[in-house]
């Protein structure tokens, strides 16, 4: 396996690109050859968003956001006017006019949030000295309003005037927030989901937001919030237990407390270690398909099945080091990446059946003087029946920090974002060898060279 530890970090003037060929001969199923080294950060990289097909921003410490295309590797814009690290980074779509156009909101450090145009690198709104620091932002899907969490939970719309706003008792604040079904949003603070209703007008600065529900059952602060389907959502806590709610009445659905049961089969035989840190039980990071929902816990990857209520597959030590973020690129296959450096592609697939015991034939008739009562049966088969193993099929091995986040863009590409201040747009070998040859092929036409 190929271990390429990247060199120099300082960031240059101009955006430098190395497109590098490698060989998987140890990897057959990862199509990611061919890597592409974008440089441009002078420090952490921590947020990736997409734009469209072919665009998406990157964030991070150094309070810069740049517009980059996943095809070519090319820095678009450069987006400068926070001064200190970015907290929060979103896209935010709003039609005027008939035309539908994509600007990125952006909060920092420095207590200002701002609207930027990607296409011409312009700041269009911005509001400044606010009273904390915003963790997450939230846009929602009508009356372009968007919402902002810190100490605070405010209500925004598309002239960034403040709606609405209601001051949070906890001292962690807000850390996550979802939309829910009819006007309705989830917003975590702490160990409580609270669950508000947004009423708004026709006239879009006539806008109220009530508390209708409080749900305190998670044991510690809640790390993650995503929606399942249209009827479900799904919380994770630091404690390692995943709650499964109801969005239409907020009831649970389902729970699990993943850090302290193991699994009811053994999938990988795995080293175990002897003291847990606390990070090894919070849960970091959730994703779902509708069907499945994938937890990072610690350094490992659990598998729950939605329908089912229980968890089909997992992980312990898919890492070296904790998860940070992971994706559902189909019903079998899954990606991660970690603090170790690394991004892991993984596949989902059928736990072996344990084999039918042998008859004894024709001796067996005979006892020999033993008891000719029969030994106790094996695990019933249908216990087993929908049971996984996570397999890797590849690991990505290219930067030299912890991988923040990736965007997957599909047959263009899978990008990284890292510590080390780089990011990698990770393609697929094959294709890229395609398309050159193809584009060989048709200079050598319009030159006449055929």
């Amino acid at each position: 396996m190929l271990r390429w530890i990247l060199g120099g970090r300082e960031a240059q003037g101009v955006v430098e690109k190395n497109s590098i060929l490698f060989s998987a001969e140890e990897q057959p199923q990862n199509c990611y050859t061919e890597l592409q080294v974008l440089k441009g950060h002078f420090d952490i990289v921590r947020y990736l968003v997409q734009i469209d097909d072919l665009r998406f921003a990157s964030a991070g410490d150094d309070g810069l956001v740049l517009v980059w295309n996943v095809e070519t590797g090319e820095r678009l814009q450069e987006l400068r006017g926070h001064t200190q690290q970015i907290t929060a980074l979103v896209t935010y779509t709003i039609t005027l006019k008939n035309l539908v156009h994509t600007f990125l909101i952006t909060a920092s450090s420095d207590r200002s949030v701002s609207l930027w145009d990607p296409d011409s690198g312009n700041r269009v709104q911005m509001v400044c000295d606010l009273q904390s620091s915003i963790k997450c932002i939230l846009v929602l899907s009508w009356h372009s309003l968007w919402l902002s969490g810190g100490n605070d939970l405010c209500v925004w719309n598309r002239s960034f005037q403040l709606l609405s706003k209601i001051e949070q008792d906890s001292d962690t604040g807000v850390t996550a927030m979802l939309e829910l079904t009819r006007n309705h949003v989830a917003v975590a603070v702490d160990r409580e989901i609270i669950i508000y209703e947004l009423k708004a007008s026709s006239v879009d600065s006539d806008v109220s937001i009530t508390a209708v529900q409080h749900l305190a059952n998670h044991q510690d602060s809640i790390r993650s919030l995503i929606n399942v389907n249209d009827k479900l959502f799904a919380s994770g806590c630091h404690a390692g237990e995943l709650i499964i709610w109801d969005s239409a009445d907020w009831t649970v659905y389902a729970d699990e407390q993943i850090a302290l049961e193991d699994p009811h089969y053994e999938g990988q035989a795995e080293v175990k270690l002897g003291h847990q840190k606390q990070s090894e039980m919070a849960i970091q990071h959730l994703v779902s398909d509708g069907e499945l929902v994938v937890a990072t816990v610690g350094s490992g990857l659990y598998v729950y099945h939605v329908p089912k209520k229980c968890l089909v597959a997992h992980r312990k030590l898919a890492h070296d080091s904790d998860i940070l973020h992971t994706e559902l690129v189909t019903e079998s296959k899954l990606i991660s990446c970690s603090e170790d450096g690394s991004v892991k592609i993984w596949e989902l697939q059928d736990l072996p059946l344990p084999a039918e015991p042998t008859s004894a034939g024709f001796f067996g008739i005979w006892s020999f003087g033993r008891s000719s009562k029969q030994g106790s049966p094996p695990k019933k088969v249908t216990e087993l029946l929908g049971l996984k193993t996570l397999e890797l099929m590849g690991d990505l091995i290219g930067h030299s920090g912890a991988v923040q986040m990736f965007l997957n863009f599909g047959k263009s590409g899978l990008v990284t974002c890292s510590t080390d201040h780089l990011l990698i747009v990770w393609r697929d070998g094959e294709r890229q060898s395609h398309l050159r040859s193809l584009m060989i092929f048709e200079k050598l036409e319009e030159n006449q060279g055929l």
